[in-house]
């Protein structure tokens, strides 16, 4: 997707501990004709899969999921990062590291919207350890729900998150790809894959 690429390369900051900071395009501020177009690019790649649920993480990932949910016509279901007073039902749940949050994290999906008859496939901003991607992958098998893929804006190819979430055999879609960030080059990205 070259017009996100291009987006990164003028917007993207390299920050103290291999954060890239994106904000003005995907978690703080939206640019709405390039997160129409995320969408458009997850759904057409998943389309052939029949999803009937998009699954993402409440804040980042809820406008390119949204988006793709549009594109799909499906529902999309947030996992929330602290839980409800009103989640009474059966809650799954898992934990996972965030470095943008500095610690853990705990997810809760509630089972009144997701589960046996779901196909279902993640979209999120960023793909960098996968360890967020695995917390997510963990709930839709607490759910019994059926995991078709996994979609996210940006992935950092060097960290190596793809090769460890191999095991989960789903197709990994990714629309940018940063292949290194370093003082000496910047930021070298590319189009996804």
């Amino acid at each position: 997707m070259q017009a996100l690429v291009e987006a990164i390369r003028e917007q993207g900051a390299m920050m103290p501990g291999g954060i890239l900071k994106v904000d003005g395009l995907v978690n703080h501020q939206l640019l709405p004709h390039l997160t129409r177009e995320m969408g458009e690019r997850f759904a057409a790649g998943f389309a052939p899969l029949r999803p009937n649920k998009v699954v993402t993480i409440e804040v980042s990932g809820i406008a390119p999921a949204l988006a793709t949910a549009f594109a799909l016509n499906v529902p999309l279901v947030y996992a929330r990062k602290k839980k409800p007073i009103t989640m009474h039902e059966v809650v799954y749940t898992a934990r996972s590291v965030s470095r943008t949050k500095g610690g853990v994290v705990d997810l809760f999906v509630s089972s009144e919207y997701l589960g046996r008859e779901d196909r279902v496939i993640v979209i999120d901003d960023f793909l960098a350890s996968g360890g967020t991607l695995r917390a997510l992958a963990q709930i839709i098998e607490q759910s019994g729900a059926k995991l078709l893929g996994l979609g996210c804006v940006i992935e950092k190819g060097f960290e190596e998150g793809r090769a460890r979430l191999a095991d989960l055999q789903v197709p990994i879609l990714t629309l940018a790809n940063i292949l290194r960030m370093n003082e000496e080059e910047g930021l070298v990205v590319e189009a996804g894959r």
